[in-house]
């Protein structure tokens, strides 16, 4: 699709890897939208490349859906998306219909704490909030509290590098860090007791 055939208020991602790589996917164009740039995914999907086959993900602040797509791509057998948006819902949900793989995803409009407390365990959990709203180190440490990272699991969190949230030493701790430009992002281990 080219940019004059793209819906207006629209903007692209390209999946860089694994099974769908090349195809682009639309989602609405708005400032409280970023996805990850392809150069983090691809350094992070090399991170994750060992073990993200047949796992179980939560992308927490889904936005555009760049990293749980990425993930199915690259042979996760399931990736939950949670937004408060409903429009990004809906256009990951359109994206998911046209890569055929509506039935390895869940789209849920809600809070995190909704789907943090059901009780559900995923293996890699994707948290990515827009920069301006601060809710990183909380949403780590809801995360962390409500148990829902599998044995072995990994958190991904994405901040600023010019003001970056603290990762709740507590409960974490950093297994890999890098920086590109004004990001920097973190893979967390959970911290045994």
């Amino acid at each position: 699709m080219s940019q004059r055939d793209r819906p207006l208020g629209q903007a692209q991602l390209r999946i860089i890897g694994g099974d769908w790589r090349g195809r682009k996917l639309s989602f609405p164009s708005k400032s409280s939208l970023r996805p990850t740039t392809d150069r983090v995914r691809e350094t992070l999907f090399n991170w994750l490349a060992p073990i993200v086959n047949d796992t179980q993900c939560l992308d927490l602040c889904a936005g555009s859906g760049a990293l749980g797509v990425e993930a199915l791509s690259r042979g996760a057998q399931r990736c939950d998306f949670v937004d408060t948006d409903q429009h990004a819902i809906d256009a990951i949900g359109q994206n998911l219909r046209s890569l055929g793989a509506t039935e390895r995803a869940t789209l849920r409009t809600c809070q995190a704490d909704t789907v943090l407390t059901g009780g559900s365990q995923w293996d890699i959990v994707f948290v990515d909030p827009p920069f301006e709203a601060g809710l990183g180190n909380a949403l780590l440490s809801r995360v962390a509290a409500s148990q829902c990272l599998s044995e072995d699991g990994l958190v991904y969190f994405e901040t600023r590098r010019s003001s970056p949230e603290p990762v709740p030493e507590q409960h974490y701790e950093i297994y890999r860090e890098k920086t590109a430009g004004d990001v920097c992002f973190r893979l967390l281990k959970f911290r045994s007791a």
